[in-house]
């Protein structure tokens, strides 16, 4: 059986986009329209995972697009990535030197006492998880007021400029491997097809845009007993990265802007390296655009399960690197899934036809034959 036409599809598609704009403006006797200002701000961390995901660090994009999507994060990425290949590649980047990153927080669970300091930041960690009904109704003047009084009573120039790696201190009393130069090219994920077994680096940018909740389950996978990844935070940070950039006419490099960024540091269990030297810590890394800790940390647990899986064989699902990697990026399963929503009748009548014919099939086989007689 064939496709069967389909009279007045435009105009159902357009009416279609015309109910969605309504539920958006349906309530507009009352409300304005969210200005991108509002939604960059007030909704930040929704903005960082869009940026995240989306692997475009622009936040007023970010922001416009969760306005036309109302809100769906995986709608918005998508939007993001979609404009994002439509611009040109002008350079790359050299690595970027996260220790030079202007701190908004930067926590340590491994020591209690860490070089700089704690920084507890911007966080809801020390809150309690219940509605605050006053939000309901809130005064613009006392919204207002909340930046005034922070900034009132911040200290001036109490805050380094950076501060030191924890992981420093850990590598020059040897218990941590020494660093090792990259070798090889660099590996473009959105260039590129993942053809496994795939370097480091190419599992580390295709986390850096995974959905953040297919990043999380996973990694709560190994936590849980599907895995043996138990780590602590040697440091996670939350700040503005300074993005360098050769000059144009020198070639030196010089500072073009800053990104917000999430970056994660995590110590697991030692063991012997390759050529048999002394026991040292494991370690595992994530980074993400935004601020997004429970990204950078699931990251960063998924990143030493897969150097355990590459090592040791695969075991357990979050130590597989192609089960990891193919399954994390939330556009690709988002399509993957809402692809079910487009017509299949073909594939459909066909099974009809088969189900029908079984069940004539298995019926005949039920009925009794009669016996001929002389």
């Amino acid at each position: 059986m064939g496709y069967v036409a389909i009279k007045g599809g435009k105009a159902a598609i357009e009416g279609a986009a015309a109910a969605t704009d309504y539920l958006r403006a349906c309530n507009s006797e009352r409300e304005a329209p969210l200005a991108l200002g509002a939604i960059e701000g007030q909704l930040r961390l929704l903005v960082s995972r869009a940026v995240s995901e989306g692997g475009l660090y622009h936040p007023k994009l970010a922001a416009l697009a969760i306005k036309q999507f109302q809100g769906d994060t995986l709608e918005a990425a998508f939007a993001l990535r979609a404009y994002r290949s439509t611009k040109p590649r002008l350079l790359e980047t050299p690595p970027q030197n996260t220790a030079k990153m202007r701190v908004i927080r930067r926590i340590s669970s491994a020591f209690k006492d860490i070089p700089g300091g704690q920084m507890l930041g911007p966080t809801y960690d020390y809150a309690l998880r219940l509605l605050n009904l006053g939000l309901v109704n809130e005064d613009p003047g006392v919204f207002r007021a909340i930046a005034r009084r922070f900034l009132d009573d911040a200290p001036e120039n109490e805050l380094p400029d950076s501060f030191p790696k924890v992981l420093d201190a850990l590598r020059a009393e040897g218990l941590l491997p020494a660093l090792k130069p990259v070798a090889g090219t660099s590996f473009d994920v959105t260039r590129q097809s993942l053809i496994f077994p795939v370097p480091r680096s190419a599992a580390l940018a295709t986390m850096a845009r995974a959905e953040t909740g297919s990043l999380l389950a996973i990694a709560y996978s190994n936590m849980r007993g599907y895995g043996d990844v138990h780590p602590t935070i040697a440091e996670l940070r939350v700040g503005y990265v300074p993005v360098m950039l050769p000059h144009p006419v020198t070639g030196e490099p010089m500072e073009a802007g800053e990104a917000l960024m999430t970056e994660c540091e995590v110590v697991a269990m030692f063991e012997g390296d390759d050529q048999g030297g002394k026991p040292a810590f494991t370690l595992g890394y994530g980074a993400c655009f935004g601020h997004n800790e429970v990204k950078a940390i699931s990251m960063a647990i998924l990143d030493r399960a897969l150097q355990k899986g590459m090592k040791d064989g695969a075991t357990n699902p979050s130590e597989d690197p192609e089960f990891v990697l193919l399954h994390v990026d939330g556009v690709d399963s988002m399509g993957f899934a809402s692809h079910y929503k487009m017509p299949h009748y073909v594939t459909f009548q066909s099974d009809m036809d088969r189900l029908r014919n079984t069940q004539a099939k298995a019926q005949q086989k039920d009925i009794p034959q009669k016996k001929d007689t002389a």
